[in-house]
C-alpha cells in the first residue's frame, strides 16, 4: 500500500512536522506500507533526514512556506503523476499551511482518503482521520466546526509520534542530587532559548554538574552555542543526534521547549522545565502543568522570566520527591506505542486474517490475560499458561473450530475465533474476538469481525449465519456486532447467513 506524507522543515518552522512524520512512517512501513515523502526546499537538509532513515524523498518546486492551498496541491499531483504514483490509498499531511481545500483536491486528484496530524484547530480540515497528539479536555470540542462529523480523531499523547527507539530505550532514573542537566530547545531554536537557559544553570543558579546541551546544525546560531560551551568545564554541545532516547535518559533533569519532545521526555521519564518556545506551543505547556508530567512558567512579562525560571530550576533541583512523581506520571501518560497505534488506525481497512499456528500461543495467553480483555470476557478469571497451551492445541486439531489472527501487514493486532454450531434448522457459527489491547480505541474492530466473517463463510459455506454472546457491561462490542448487522435475539446476538439469489427470487414468487 503506497502511503504519501507531505511535511516540510525550515528554521522558522523547526524540523518537528518532519520528524513526527518520519516516526508514522517507520511504522507504516512496519505494517507493509510503502512511504514517500513530499516536501519543499525551504533550507533544511531535508534529504538527509528523510533518506538517512530509508524513505523515499520527492521534492516540490521552490516556494514560500506558505504556499497557497491550490498551488501547493497542484504541484504535489503533478509531481505524483510525473513519478507515475497513480495508485495512493492514503495521503497524510502535517502542515500548518494547507487546510479543507488542499485535502479536498488531493482527495479528488487520487480518489484517496487525506490524513492530517494537526494541534492548533485554528482551520478547516476536511480530512477522514486527525491525529492530534496534545492533551485537551475534549478533542472533539476542540475542533468543532473544523472537522467532519464522520472524521475518526485520534486524540491525546496516546498518540505520541514517537520514533521506533523510544518504545525499548532505557528510562532515566532519577537520583538526589542532580548529577547533570540537559537542555534541549528544539532542532532550530530560532529564539536562542538553549544560550540563554545554559547562561542561566551555570551564571545565575550556579550548577557546577556536567551539561550537555543538543542542538543540530539547522540552529544558525550552533557555532556561537559551540563557543559559549567552551566557557565552562563539564559543558557539551552534542549535534544531531538520531534520536534522544539516550540523552533523555542520561541527564537527571533537563530543560526544553514545549514542542514534540515533551512527548520523548514523557517517554523517558525525564523531569523537566518545560519554557514556550514557540507561538503553537502556548496549549501545551499550561496541560503539562494540569497532568502533573513537567514543571512549567507561569504566564509572565519578559522583565519577570529570569526571575521566574531561576526559582523554577532551583526549586526542582532541591524536590527529588517532585522529580520523582513527574517522572512517574509522565511515563504512565506516553508509553511510546503512538505511531504503531496511529499507523494502525490509519491501515485498517488493509487488515485481513490468517489462521492461528502454535507459535502465536504466547502473543495470545498475553492478549486474553490482559486486565481489559478479561473486564468483558465472560470468564473474568486469568488463564493458566499450561492450559492456554492445551486449549490451543486442542483448537488447532478440531474441525469444527476456526481460530484467526488478524493482521496488518505481517503484524498481528487482534484474534476471532468461529465454533460452527449447526441447529436444526440452521448453520450457525458463534464468534468470539479480541484485540490487541495496546490498539483499543482504533476501529480496528469492525475491520477484523469482516475479514474473518469472509473467512468463516469460505470455510464452513456461505449459508453459514453467525450469533455472539456480549455482556451487559460491553457496550463497545454490543456497538461493534449492531453496526455488523447482528441483533439482538432472547439474549444472543444473531446476524443470519445472506440470502442468495435462488431464495430471493423464492421469496417474491
Amino acid at each position: 500500500m503506497n502511503v504519501v506524507l507531505r511535511a516540510d522543515a525550515s528554521v522558522a518552522m523547526g524540523s518537528g512536522h518532519l520528524r513526527r512524520c518520519l516516526a508514522l512512517a517507520h511504522a507504516l512501513r512496519d505494517l507493509g506500507a510503502h512511504c514517500l515523502f513530499v516536501c519543499r526546499p525551504l533550507g533544511m537538509d531535508v534529504d538527509g533526514l528523510v533518506e538517512g532513515e530509508g524513505f523515499a524523498l520527492a521534492m516540490l518546486p521552490t516556494a514560500s512556506e506558505s504556499c497557497a492551498d491550490a498551488a501547493d496541491a497542484a504541484d504535489t499531483l503533478a509531481l505524483l503523476a510525473r513519478r507515475g504514483l497513480v495508485d495512493v490509498p492514503l495521503v497524510l499531511v502535517d502542515h500548518y499551511a494547507l487546510q479543507a481545500p488542499w485535502h479536498r483536491r488531493i482527495a479528488a486528484g487520487l480518489g484517496c482518503s487525506v490524513a492530517a496530524i494537526d494541534d492548533l484547530a485554528d482551520r478547516d480540515l476536511a480530512v477522514s482521520c486527525l491525529v492530534d497528539p496534545n492533551p485537551a479536555l475534549d478533542h472533539r470540542l476542540k475542533y468543532a466546526g473544523r472537522l467532519p462529523a464522520s472524521a475518526r480523531l485520534l486524540g491525546g499523547p496516546r498518540y505520541a509520534l514517537l520514533a521506533p527507539a523510544y518504545r525499548d530505550a532505557p528510562r532515566c532514573a532519577v537520583a538526589h542530587p542532580v548529577q547533570s542537566i540537559g537542555i534541549f530547545m528544539g532542532g532550530t531554536d530560532p529564539g536562542g532559548f538553549s544560550a540563554a537557559a545554559l547562561i542561566a544553570c551555570r551564571e545565575r543558579v550556579g550548577f557546577d554538574g556536567p551539561i550537555e546541551v543538543v542542538s543540530t546544525r539547522a540552529n544558525p546560531q550552533h557555532a556561537a552555542l559551540a563557543q559559549l560551551v567552551t566557557r565552562w568545564s563539564g559543558t557539551t554541545l552534542t549535534l544531531d543526534l538520531p534520536d534522544l532516547a539516550a540523552f533523555f535518559a542520561r541527564h537527571g533533569l533537563h530543560i526544553g521547549a514545549g514542542g514534540g519532545a515533551s512527548w520523548e521526555r514523557c517517554c523517558i521519564g525525564a523531569p523537566t522545565l518545560v519554557l514556550q518556545a514557540a507561538d503553537n506551543q502556548a496549549a501545551v505547556v499550561p496541560q503539562l502543568r494540569r497532568l502533573g508530567v513537567a514543571a512549567t512558567l507561569a504566564e509572565l512579562t519578559e522583565a519577570a522570566m529570569d526571575q521566574a525560571f531561576d526559582h523554577a530550576l532551583t526549586a526542582l533541583l532541591a524536590d527529588a520527591p517532585l522529580r520523582q512523581a513527574l517522572s512517574q506520571r509522565s511515563q504512565a501518560l506516553v508509553d511510546g506505542n503512538g505511531a504503531r497505534r496511529v499507523a494502525a488506525a490509519l491501515l485498517a481497512p488493509a487488515l485481513r486474517v490468517r489462521k492461528a499456528t502454535a507459535a502465536d500461543r504466547e502473543r495470545l495467553l498475553a492478549w486474553r490475560n490482559h486486565a481489559a480483555t478479561r473486564a468483558v470476557s465472560l470468564s473474568a478469571q486469568e488463564i493458566d499458561a499450561a492450559a492456554h497451551t492445551a486449549w490451543l492445541a486442542r483448537t488447532l486439531a478440531d474441525p469444527t473450530r476456526q481460530l484467526l489472527v488478524g493482521c496488518i501487514g505481517e503484524q498481528p493486532v487482534g484474534v476471532i475465533r468461529f465454533d460452527q454450531a449447526p441447529g436444526a434448522d440452521r448453520l450457525e457459527a458463534e464468534v468470539s474476538l479480541y484485540l490487541d489491547p495496546a490498539l483499543h480505541g482504533l476501529g480496528l474492530g469492525p475491520h477484523l469481525l469482516a475479514a474473518g466473517e469472509r473467512a468463516a463463510r469460505a470455510w464452513a459455506g456461505e449459508s453459514l449465519g453467525f450469533l455472539a454472546t456480549v455482556l451487559d457491561r460491553n457496550p463497545g462490542s454490543q456497538r461493534l456486532f449492531a453496526a455488523a448487522g447482528y441483533r439482538l435475539q432472547q439474549g444472543l446476538w444473531r446476524k443470519p447467513a445472506p440470502v442468495s439469489h435462488h431464495q430471493a427470487q423464492e421469496a417474491t414468487a
